[in-house]
C-alpha cells in the first residue's frame, strides 16, 4: 500500500512505515497535481499547508486513511471523509510540550521587552531606562482558555514559575491539578496574561474580539500559539493602541505567510511575532512523525 507525505515527516516517521511494509512517496504537490495524483494512494499524511478538500477526497479513490501531523484538522474535510468512510487521524499530544514553551517564552518576551531591547542594542542602543518597567510573572494570574493538552502543559510551567492559573474549557469540568476552573467571563476580568488554546470553528463567532477584550483588565498581556483567527487580528491592534492592551504575544495570523494588511499588528513595538513555530522542535517533530505513522500503519492494516 502507497503513502503520500504531502508536506514532510520527520525521518523516524517514514522509517517506521517503510519497515511496516508501506511504500512511502514524500512529494509536495500543488492542488492540482494532488487531484490528479491522490488516486494512487491508500493513505495521506499532510501538515498544514496541504489542503484535503471534498474534491481530493472524492478523487482518492482507494483512500482507506487521512493523518494530519499536528493538532488542528481545519485543512480537512473532516465530516466528508467519515461520510464516505475514511477515518481522519491527528497527533494531538505530540507538540503539546513545544507549543506551551513557546506560550510562556512569549510571556517572558512581552513582560521583559526582550524583541524591542535585542533590536536597539543591535542598532548600538543602550536602553536601559526605557525598559525599566519590566513586570514578573510570579504572582500574576494566567487564565487559559482551552485547557486541553496544550492548555494543561501550560498551566504545569506556570504553576512552576508562582502563577495563580485560572481556566475556561467547555469540555473540562473537573481536574487534579492546582487550576481553578471558571466561567469565560472569570477569565477575563481576572486574569494579568491570557493564553489561547482553542480551535478555530467554522461559523462560530471569532472567539476573542472586541467584546471581549472590553472584558480585560487594562494592561492584559494576550498569548495566541493556537490558530489564526481565534483573536479578531484588528481588534487586537486597537487594543494594543489604546493601552487597554499591554502586550501581545503572536504565533499564528489569519494569514500566512503574513501580508500587507498585517505589518501595522507585526510592527506594534509591544508584539512579540513568531512565523508560525509552536511545534517546531526537535523533540515535538519526532514524536509527531511517529505517532501519525503508528495511527496510519495501524489504519492500513
Amino acid at each position: 500500500m502507497k503513502v503520500l507525505v504531502s508536506d514532510g515527516i520527520e525521518k523516524v516517521g517514514s522509517e517506521l512505515m517503510k519497515k511496516a511494509g508501506l511504500e512511502v512517496v514524500e512529494q509536495k504537490l500543488s492542488p492540482e497535481q494532488l487531484l490528479k495524483e491522490i488516486a494512487n494512494y491508500e493513505a495521506i499524511i499532510v501538515r498544514s499547508a496541504t489542503k484535503v478538500t471534498k474534491e481530493v477526497i472524492d478523487a482518492g479513490t482507494k483512500l482507506k486513511a487521512i493523518g494530519r501531523g499536528g493538532v488542528g484538522v481545519d485543512n480537512i474535510d473532516v465530516e466528508y471523509a467519515k461520510s464516505k468512510g475514511i477515518p481522519t487521524y491527528n497527533t494531538p499530544g505530540a507538540s503539546s510540550i513545544s507549543v506551551a514553551e513557546l506560550a510562556i517564552a512569549h510571556m517572558f518576551a512581552t513582560s521583559r521587552f526582550l524583541n524591542n531591547s535585542t533590536a536597539e542594542m543591535r542598532k548600538g542602543n543602550w536602553p536601559k531606562k526605557d525598559y525599566a518597567a519590566g513586570v514578573e510573572l510570579t504572582g500574576k494570574t494566567l487564565g487559559l482558555l482551552g485547557f486541553g493538552n496544550i492548555g494543561k502543559e501550560c498551566a504545569k510551567r506556570a504553576i512552576g514559575l508562582g502563577m495563580k492559573v485560572i481556566a475556561f474549557d467547555p469540555f473540562v469540568t473537573s481536574t487534579d491539578m492546582d487550576v481553578k476552573l471558571v466561567s469565560k467571563d472569570e477569565v477575563l476580568a481576572n486574569a494579568d496574561y491570557i493564553s489561547l488554546h482553542l480551535p478555530l470553528i467554522k461559523g462560530e463567532p471569532i472567539p476573542v474580539s472586541t467584546p471581549e477584550i472590553s472584558k480585560m483588565k487594562n494592561g492584559v498581556i494576550i498569548i495566541n500559539c493556537a490558530r489564526g483567527g481565534v483573536v479578531d487580528e484588528n481588534a487586537l491592534l486597537d487594543g494594543l493602541k489604546s493601552g487597554k492592551i499591554a502586550a501581545a504575544g503572536v504565533d499564528v495570523f489569519i494569514n500566512e505567510p503574513t501580508n500587507e494588511a498585517q505589518k501595522e499588528l507585526l510592527n506594534h513595538p509591544r508584539i512579540s511575532a513568531t512565523p508560525h513555530i509552536g511545534a517546531s522542535t526537535n523533540e515535538a517533530q519526532d514524536r509527531v512523525g511517529l505517532e501519525i505513522a503508528q495511527k496510519i500503519i495501524d489504519a492500513l492494516k
